[in-house]
């Protein structure tokens, strides 16, 4: 879809200037590697949740953008084991800080440096400190579906619930709490949900149903892609 969409823009740009146009905004370009230094673009989350299936050539992502982390030992078996366990080791996350999948970690770094920082400071005025989380792994199947239902995402830690957002003036900007609070809370929280999307395959919020009402859910899942609600 991705690519349907830039081969009509390049079409519409005009053949060579179409490429040239590409080759100068990489973000846009689904040929281009990945650069977390990039700005978000149409060809970004696509190019993550290809990663998926490339653990090496995510952790090059990593390498790549400067991003500091930890690759940790396979652990686990059958549909909960973990054979990418990424430990981002520079990113300001409470309780602590989860081995996850590579994609959700390259990801989550991206979210927080073009979208989470930018919108604290524009919105509400301070600078992001810490976001807290609700965790990553938990090896169970979707919540919901009954017994044979599909194994969360959350089975492979390919996925994180973030809650809530501490800023450098002392407030706390929770989920539960901001979604429907003060206009500027509600707006922050609702534009890096947007923003989200733009990186993570699945995104959920309160307006998902009322087991959100919470948190986000972010994950990287190549079965659904697109999912931001």
């Amino acid at each position: 879809m991705v690519r349907s969409i830039l081969l009509l823009t390049i079409g519409a740009i005009g053949g060579f200037a179409g490429w040239n146009w590409l080759e100068a905004n990489p973000q846009h370009n689904p040929w281009a590697p990945l650069d977390l230094n990039d700005p978000v673009g149409m060809a970004t989350v696509t190019k993550l949740v290809a990663l998926r299936d490339n653990v090496p050539e995510c952790r090059a992502v990593l390498d790549r953008s400067g991003i500091e982390y930890s690759a940790l030992e396979p652990v686990g078996e059958g549909p909960c084991a973990r054979p990418d366990r990424t430990q981002l080791t520079d990113i300001p996350l409470a309780p602590n800080t989860p081995a996850v999948t590579c994609p959700v970690a390259a990801a989550l770094e991206m979210w927080r440096r073009k979208a989470v920082e930018p919108a604290a400071r524009e919105i509400l005025g301070s600078e992001l400190v810490r976001m807290e989380h609700m965790g990553a792994y938990n090896c169970r199947r979707m919540r919901g579906a009954g017994s044979g239902s599909g194994w969360s995402q959350h089975a492979t830690a390919n996925a994180i619930d973030i809650s809530a957002f501490i800023l450098a003036d002392g407030r706390r900007i929770s989920l539960l709490k901001g979604w429907d609070g003060s206009d500027e809370e509600a707006q922050f929280l609702r534009r890096i949900r947007d923003e989200a999307c733009d990186v993570y395959a699945t995104v959920l919020s309160p307006d998902f149903n009322a087991a959100h009402a919470d948190h986000f859910h972010f994950d990287q899942s190549t079965r659904w892609t697109g999912v931001c609600r």
